[in-house]
């Protein structure tokens, strides 16, 4: 019997020749990422354990991005244990507001095609867009790696996703996924891996394929993976080795099941409140109106993200009483942005252009919303509360349909908006 991709990088690194679903495994981590909400409790749990030190210091990563600038006195106290434990037993990458943890993994070359790879944050399945294993743990299991290099997991059924065609104009990467989680469901991929593939996904940018690999956790999946190729070489600035070339899952390989696409019929879609999995096309729900719109996130606050937001807002103006905030992913993405143009284009629009972390994808640093008032959002979650009160209505779509609905001060499909004079 065949092999899935993540069933080969399992395999390897563990040195068997052969795993398959339902296997326990004990995996050696390539590189852990540790982000500041986790770091004191990791730092209590690590040192209650009694480790006397860090397997190895260089394969860790600390990034600051949730609690950055603090916007809570207690944030503070996650800075100054962060860097005494950093300080302490070695940890020298360590990331204050360069970015978003899972824009910098990658972006950073933290990470590579095959490595098996552990996060303090359920959107560690990211990483799956340059073919690596990579999933989200909590603080215990991470100071467990932290002392010993090493986490059991369970080899994942995969469920094969194959998306042939081109996709149409003002069609996303976060449309396509979307609509994939609907169809799934919240719980449809638990403990699964959700494995793209296909002449659209071939097509598309690392970047694209890195929103689809963020949200896969939303289906509830343990990981996401693409195969790599030349895209992701040039992405990770490395040259593909004989066992990253052979990153494709066997003909014969199985599978929990396989749900097949056709570019062509994907339309812009959004995730409406409070559920991620509750999707309605875009031209369902035009003319409700809106108060902000936020673009960022570990989802959509890459280079592309803001460059197709900037196409839909060049001459043009934000609404009245529309509040537009724009969070890059990283400080690379930001200055690049800004080399641009794209930066101009969207500070014209009216946009708040806040520097690059998480933002208020997780309720802080900025653009808290109340009761009764409605949000556009191109990061990950709508859940009750995740932008201020239990009252607030969070809309998740791409890039471009966010830019559309803040013209609007509704919503709107971007092609709506396009039709329009500017």
């Amino acid at each position: 019997m065949g092999q899935t991709i993540i069933e080969k990088i399992i395999a390897r690194n563990i040195g068997a020749s052969f795993v398959k679903p339902g296997d326990i495994v004990t995996v050696h981590a390539d590189r852990v990422m540790l982000d500041d909400i986790m770091i004191p409790f990791i730092v209590e749990k690590f040192k209650e354990m009694g480790f006397p030190k860090i397997w190895d210091p260089d394969k860790v990563v600390l990034i600051y991005d949730h609690l950055v600038p603090a916007s809570q006195q207690d944030d503070v106290r996650h800075y100054r244990v962060g860097d005494a434990f950093a300080a302490e037993y070695g940890i020298k990458n360590l990331h204050r507001s360069d970015g978003i943890c899972h824009q910098l993994m990658t972006e950073a070359g933290y990470v590579k095609p095959g490595d098996v790879v552990f996060g303090t944050d359920s959107h560690t399945t990211t990483y799956g867009c340059v073919g690596a294993f990579s999933t989200g743990i909590g603080y215990t299991e991470m100071a467990a790696i932290l002392g010993t290099g090493t986490l059991w997991v369970k080899v994942p059924e995969t469920i094969r996703i194959c998306i042939e065609g081109n996709l149409p104009e003002g069609v996303m990467s976060k449309d396509v996924i979307l609509r994939i989680i609907g169809d799934l469901g919240a719980d449809g991929a638990t403990y699964r891996c959700l494995e793209f593939t296909g002449s659209a996904v071939e097509a598309m940018t690392v970047s694209s394929r890195m929103t689809m690999a963020n949200m896969a956790i939303e289906a509830g999946a343990k990981c996401a993976v693409f195969s790599p190729d030349e895209k992701t070489a040039e992405y990770c600035d490395i040259r593909l080795d004989e066992f990253q070339k052979q990153l494709k899952s066997d003909e014969d390989a199985s599978y929990f099941k396989t749900m097949t696409y056709r570019a062509e019929d994907f339309v812009p879609v959004m995730a409406c409140p409070s559920q991620v999995d509750k999707i309605r096309d875009v031209s369902e729900l035009e003319g409700i109106a809106i108060d902000q719109v936020f673009i960022g996130s570990c989802t959509n606050g890459r280079l592309e993200d803001l460059a197709a937001a900037a196409q839909v807002l060049k001459g043009r103006k934000t609404a009245d009483f529309v509040k537009l905030i724009v969070t890059p992913a990283s400080r690379k993405v930001y200055e690049e942005a800004a080399k641009q143009g794209i930066l101009k284009v969207l500070a014209e629009a009216g946009a708040v252009i806040t520097h690059p972390g998480c933002g208020l994808c997780c309720g802080r640093t900025g653009g808290i919303l109340s009761d009764g008032e409605r949000v556009v959002a191109t990061n990950n979650r709508n859940f009750l509360g995740r932008m201020g009160t239990s009252k607030v209505e969070i809309y998740l779509a791409s890039p471009a349909t966010a830019a559309a609905c803040a013209v609007a001060g509704k919503i709107v499909s971007a092609q709506t908006v396009e039709k329009s004079v500017r």
